[in-house]
């Protein structure tokens, strides 16, 4: 299982990447970390600079023809710096379209929402994302970890750092599907 890691070169929540970087690949996967920049990518923790981690592959060089899943780590102006670029939209739009997993994380859904895959959908983010959801036709609901299996594809949502094993369990469990 080849999972893509969309990240923006600064503001990821490290543990959102980490985390999940780590069950896929204990999980025997291989994980990519795919951004718009070449070169690495600055984690955060909260608001303090935490590592660097290299980037495998820009965005503007993978397709999502590339991977079998896509994981989108939250932190706040990680999904905010993605969803202003077209490349990083169209990537996460082709997941869609072609009917493969997404995993996204706390505020990640702000690129789902710039991407307009999430109406009709039902699923869960950092709290005040909730209104942003629902005017981009979404349902939100807030729990732990939410597997939205409405086509095309399916999504697995999560609110917080605090929910990371239970969002690790679900995505690899779809992602094995």
């Amino acid at each position: 299982m080849r999972v893509a890691f969309l990240v923006a070169p600064e503001g990821v929540e490290q543990v959102e990447l980490t985390e999940p970087w780590k069950a896929v690949k204990d999980a025997g996967g291989e994980p990519a970390l795919i951004s718009t920049e070449p070169g690495q990518v600055q984690g955060f923790n909260h608001l303090d600079r935490a590592d660097t981690f290299p980037i495998d592959r820009t965005v503007s060089a993978s397709t999502a023809g590339d991977y079998d899943a896509l994981v989108l780590p939250g932190g706040v102006a990680n999904p905010d710096a993605l969803r202003l670029d077209a490349g990083a939209v169209a990537f996460v739009k082709d997941f869609f379209e072609a009917g493969k997993p997404v995993a996204a994380i706390c505020h990640a859904p702000w690129t789902l929402i710039e991407a307009d895959v999430v109406r009709g959908r039902t699923l869960t983010s950092w709290p005040s994302l909730r209104t942003d959801l629902r005017n981009a036709g979404a349902t939100w609901v807030d729990e732990q970890v939410n597997v939205c299996t409405a086509a095309p594809g399916t999504l697995i949502t999560s609110r917080k750092p605090e929910d990371l094993n239970a969002f690790c369990s679900a995505f690899l469990k779809e992602f094995d599907s």
